[in-house]
């Protein structure tokens, strides 16, 4: 399969983080959650969700995405995943 656009920005940067994932407050975008969604509905792809307390003045909760799929990359700016 192949992936354009925002969902395969957001497969690389899963690919890059490895085993320690990513956060959308460490890779800032604004649908994080909308583009993992659509990886693993769409595609097929296997992610985990692992949600993490956070302190500071706006305290609360957020979400780490941990890649769990073997994906091979193109050269080019598409992602391509074998689920």
């Amino acid at each position: 399969m192949t992936i354009y656009g925002r969902e395969a920005w957001c497969l690389r940067r899963l690919i890059e983080a490895g085993e320690k994932g990513c956060t959308p407050i460490e890779q800032p975008a604004p649908r994080w959650s909308a583009y993992v969604h659509d990886l693993k509905h769409k595609f097929g792809i296997v992610i985990d969700t692992v949600h993490e307390a956070h302190a500071g003045p706006y305290a609360g909760n957020h979400a780490r995405y941990v890649l769990r799929s073997i994906v091979i990359l193109d050269d080019n700016e598409t992602a391509r995943a074998a689920a």
